[in-house]
This record gives C-alpha cells, structure tokens and sequence, in this order.
C-alpha cells in the first residue's frame, strides 16, 4: 500500500495523523527536520498508527521533502 503525506515538523500540536477525504495524510511531528529526526520519528508514528513493524515502512520519495509516498 502506498499513501500521500504531507508533514509538518516541528509542530507544538504533538504528534498526530489527520487523513483527509482524497485520501491524503497530514502528519504533524515535534520532532525537527534536523540529521532524519523527523523521519525517523514519521516511521515510528506510521508504525503505531497502521500496527505494523517499523521495518514495513520504507519512504519511497520525499525523504528531504515535506510531501512525501511512504509505502507500508
């Protein structure tokens, strides 16, 4: 399965996943864009999220973009 993200780093909100109706996931981290921080804390998220192992998840592109296809 392949989903559209769309990230926010940085966010005061917390840590969350709201999915709109066409589909697309807006994902708001505190981690920060800074050395992977936030992508590795996206994984982590997406794995609780969908209750699957970390492993499962691979970012298909984006990986230095705020938009992102993440498989799962």
């Amino acid at each position: 399965m392949i989903i559209t993200a769309k990230v926010k780093p940085g966010s005061k909100a917390g840590d969350k996943i709201e999915k709109l109706e066409d589909g697309t996931y807006i994902i708001y981290l505190r981690a920060r864009a800074h050395d992977g921080e936030a992508n590795a804390a996206l994984i982590k998220l997406l794995a609780d999220y969908f209750n699957v192992p970390k492993t499962s998840i691979r970012i298909k592109s984006g990986a230095s973009s705020r938009t992102k296809l993440i498989e799962l």
